[in-house]
């Protein structure tokens, strides 16, 4: 589903409303949150080494990569491009262990923001409107609960599934073989480190991005009567796989290229190009293969068609690796 003209996956009424509603704490989701970074603080002092930080590294950048950005991001959310069953599942289970919901957890959340975020004005909530700490305590520990909410409905290929619905279900149950696998390799160093470290450092890095990228930086493109603007925060393009490029997303949401001009890191891309030079996906959509916004302005003194966009290209790494 190629939400690029909207969010098809929410269904209005004539009483819908993105305004009027309540913040109130959600207990699961906050004892959750609190719990892995109580943990990460303590734990984490105490039990480090260079092993468990190695670990906490490389399984970041994997959920974070495969798991966040490729699969719940850019193909479930967006079916950005197309891929092998098996990969899907793979890479959403991935990003079930960044530890922020399970798969339709995730598109909805996603898709109610988005949806909201379209609208002249929507709560606070929803665009993070609040101050730094406001916004954070709303955002780590608490659920908005509108008064006219719309439907979220999935469409039957997800709806239907019987992976992603045992996903859904076990989303955080989804640490454990991962915490075993650990314990037997590197003790509970590596547990704290690549379990509550990790996901209290991804959960907390997901607000901020969100934060900053709904509130101040960088912007070539206005979405015109939206209540929010993308903003583009390049210093942490890197570390977030591409996904703090805001500003061309909320340009270019069906696009499966984050980073669309030369100079924007986006090693979410780099993996999705190189899968795609090896034939394992397919249908990889670029700004330029999605329909016309009307609404979409080009901002003056932004980029222009002069500026230098990034295509689908040969991997330079499997060309090394072929012997080009």
């Amino acid at each position: 589903m190629d939400t690029n003209n909207g969010t098809p996956r929410i269904k209005e009424s004539s009483t819908t409303n993105a305004e009027v509603g309540e913040v109130r704490w959600a207990p699961k989701k906050s004892i959750w949150y609190l719990s892995h970074m109580m943990i990460a603080v303590i734990g984490g002092y105490l039990t480090f080494s260079w092993s468990a930080f190695s670990v906490f590294i490389v399984f970041s950048g994997v959920t974070l990569c495969l798991g966040h950005s490729l699969g719940m991001h850019r193909r479930l959310i967006h079916n950005s491009y197309e891929c092998p069953q098996w990969m899907e599942y793979v890479f959403v289970h991935f990003g079930a262990l960044v530890g922020m919901a399970g798969p339709f957890g995730m598109m909805h959340q996603h898709d109610l923001r988005d949806w909201a975020q379209r609208k002249e004005q929507c709560h606070s909530y929803l665009r993070h409107g609040q101050r730094f700490i406001h916004d954070g305590w709303w955002q780590l520990n608490c659920d908005l609960h509108l008064d006219h909410p719309p439907s979220f409905v999935s469409e039957p290929r997800v709806k239907n599934d019987g992976v992603f619905n045992m996903m859904e279900r076990t989303w955080m149950f989804q640490q454990l073989p991962w915490a075993v696998v650990l314990f037997l390799m590197g003790g509970v160093s590596w547990v704290v480190w690549g379990i509550s470290v990790r996901i209290a450092v991804s959960i907390t890095g997901h607000w901020l991005i969100g934060y900053f990228a709904h509130n101040s930086g960088h912007r070539d493109w206005h979405v015109e009567n939206a209540a929010v603007q993308g903003h583009n925060v390049p210093f942490v393009g890197f570390l977030t796989m591409g996904e703090s490029w805001h500003n061309n997303h909320h340009a270019f949401p069906g696009s499966a290229m984050l980073g669309i001009y030369k100079g924007q890191a986006d090693p979410g891309w780099w993996v999705l190009n190189a899968l795609r030079n090896l034939g394992l996906v397919w249908a990889v959509k670029l700004p330029e293969d999605l329909p016309a916004r009307k609404e979409l302005m080009l901002i003056d003194g932004g980029s222009s068609e002069s500026h230098v966009k990034k295509t689908s290209e040969d991997c330079r790494v499997i060309a090394a690796l072929n012997g080009g």
